[in-house]
């Protein structure tokens, strides 16, 4: 049976990708493929134009938040499954509930859930972005990654309380936490954002028992 080489070389290029969890580099993408780095170059390029794959700050390469909407097509049941859980979590905390997505150096909003009567929420937008590195979404999923060195001090404190939280980093006043999902082939996270008044020890055991749960769907 022939084969379209240039898609077979992308298709491989992503479970390559996938296989490495901290990211891989074009050589070595190119030597996993057996091509010449440039021809690497343009299977990377391509798959990051459909959003698929991104790059971080230092060149390597990761999946992107693409593939997130192609699972949502052939895997609707994560949507319907996952946002009653949002839903749950916004009312047992009282705060904005989220799923958040890594791509490249940026961390993209995935699902939002509001807690109902409430009056004052904080509006978090599906498609917002942030650098990963800023606000609790990102930390959390840094967190979920291998340790590396000199990586920031609240990576490590969110590696090692499980969740992470801070205080006015995207928006003034605004309280955030989250915790990271260990499940999937894209890098996610789970949490909530309130301005001030956010019970920070309920929120971190509701999203971090969120978070086990919606691992939990995504091993299923």
């Amino acid at each position: 049976m022939s084969t379209l080489q240039t898609l077979d070389r992308g298709l491989r290029a992503l479970e390559v990708v996938a296989e490495s969890p901290s990211g891989i580099s074009v050589a070595d993408l190119a030597r996993e493929l057996d091509v010449h780095r440039a021809i690497c170059y343009r299977i990377v390029a391509t798959l990051e134009g459909h959003r698929l794959v991104s790059r971080t700050g230092d060149g390597r390469v990761r999946l992107a938040s693409g593939l997130a909407t192609l699972a949502a097509k052939f895997e609707p049941h994560f949507n319907q499954d996952a946002l009653p859980l949002l839903k749950e979590l916004a009312n047992r905390t009282s705060a904005t509930a989220f799923l958040s997505a890594a791509e490249g150096a940026e961390c993209v909003v995935a699902m939002v859930a509001e807690p109902e009567g409430t009056v004052l929420t904080v509006g978090y937008r599906v498609g917002s972005r942030h650098p990963l590195t800023q606000g609790a979404a990102g930390l959390a999923i840094l967190a979920a990654r291998p340790e590396e060195p000199g990586e920031p001090d609240a990576v490590r404190q969110a590696r090692q309380d499980g969740y992470s939280l801070t205080r006015g980093q995207l928006e003034r006043g605004a309280v955030g936490l989250a915790a990271g999902i260990r499940a999937g082939t894209l890098e996610r996270s789970v949490g909530v954002v309130a301005i001030d008044g956010l019970d920070t020890g309920l929120a971190a055991t509701e999203v971090m028992a969120t978070a086990r749960r919606i691992e939990q769907l995504l091993t299923a």
